[in-house]
Parts: C-alpha cells; sequence; structure tokens
C-alpha cells in the first residue's frame, strides 16, 4: 500500500495497519496477539497510530489504534501496545514513517545463534534494504531484550546500523521500520527472507 503518511487521519491510518496486520498475521508472524505495528500521522509534534494491545492481529478493524505522543503515550485514551514507546523511539531516531514488530521464528533463532549480530554478504536480496548491490556486507544486530523500553532503546540506538533497517531483540522478536508502511512491509519480508537462508544454513 502507498500511502503518503503525512495526509493520513487516524480513521485512515488505522484501515492501513488492520491491512498490513492481516499481510504479517497470514505468514504466521503475528500469531496469537503478538506483534504490533505504527504509522506517523504527524512528525511535529511527533504522533503514531499504534495497533492496540490485545487484539488477534489477524483480525483487526480500522478502529483498533491508538494515537500515542513521541513517548509512546495515548493521546485520547485508549490501550496502545506496550511496546509503542519504542515505536516511537524509532520513527524519531531513524525518521521513519512506519515500524513493524513480528515475532518470527527465524529471527529468535538467529538471535540465540549469533547473539553478537548476524552478517549477510552475497546475496542479491541485500538491494531490497537499499544495499547497491549483492557484494557488501551487512549484519543485522541483535540486542538484548528488556521490558523497559527505555532500556530497550537506549541498546537499539546504540546498537543499530544505518545501512541496515532493523534489529533483533534476542529471545523476542524483529524490529523493522521504512518510510512508509509498503516499504517497511517490503523490508520486514526480506529481512526475514535472509533470517529465514541463514537460519536454513545454506
Amino acid at each position: 500500500m502507498s500511502t503518503d503518511i503525512s495526509t493520513l487521519d487516524l480513521e485512515e491510518a488505522g484501515a492501513v495497519l488492520a491491512a498490513e496486520s492481516a499481510r504479517f498475521a497470514s505468514f504466521g508472524w503475528m500469531r496469537g496477539t503478538s506483534g504490533n505495528l505504527s504509522v506517523v500521522v504527524s512528525r511535529d509534534p511527533l504522533r503514531l497510530a499504534v495497533t492496540a494491545s490485545g487484539h488477534d492481529k489477524g483480525e483487526l478493524t480500522p478502529s483498533d489504534v491508538v494515537l500515542v505522543d513521541g513517548r509512546g503515550a495515548a493521546v485520547n485514551g485508549g490501550k496502545p501496545s506496550a511496546e509503542a514507546e519504542l515505536h516511537a523511539r524509532v520513527a524519531a531516531l531513524t525518521g521513519a514513517g512506519a515500524v513493524v514488530h513480528v515475532h518470527t521464528v527465524a529471527s529468535v533463532a538467529m538471535g540465540r545463534r549469533l547473539p553478537g549480530g548476524i552478517l549477510f554478504k552475497d546475496l542479491e536480496m541485500l538491494k531490497g534494504i537499499g544495499q547497491p548491490a549483492h557484494d557488501v556486507e551487512v549484519t543485522l544486530p541483535v540486542i538484548t531484550n528488556s521490558q523497559d523500553m527505555l532500556v530497550l532503546g537506549d541498546r537499539l540506538e546504540a546498537a543499530r546500523d544505518p545501512r541496515m533497517p532493523a534489529v533483533v531483540v534476542a529471545g523476542h522478536g524483529l524490529y523493522v521500520w521504512g518510510d512508509t508502511p509498503r516499504q517497511a512491509r517490503h523490508h520486514t519480508e526480506v529481512v526475514e527472507w535472509l533470517l529465514e537462508l541463514e537460519l536454513s544454513g545454506h
């Protein structure tokens, strides 16, 4: 979905997030009520629409979103995802217009296997995250999990590589971002493909 985020109101943002959530849920990346998505609806002041907590991500409606501020706190009521603060931190830090958090088997397994970071090289699919050619080397950072979103955000900020629009949270899942919901989705699909390849040992 190619959407100019600067024109989105909360209902439109909810429709975008519901559609994207259904797609990821169909891949098995948001089982139960896990995972969360966000889209920036205002840059100054920073405001994001974030999927509401406790909902089946394959069954979201446009109203199942919460407007949060730059600290991840609800602006007009509702219960945002527990990770809303981290979504806001990523958006502020990277300039992203959309953030994806999914719980994939490959991200958790590879985070355990390579806790120091996951190196990708000599792969054409690296172009899908903005790399100019296949023969580059890019590391996907792995950070230690924390229930304190400020601590987790500090770890993400310290570890992130500007060439890699993603980070693995050990034992938890994958955070990915992009300029738009569509780009964030594409980045998520590409990074997950890379992780699945590494996990397969090929």
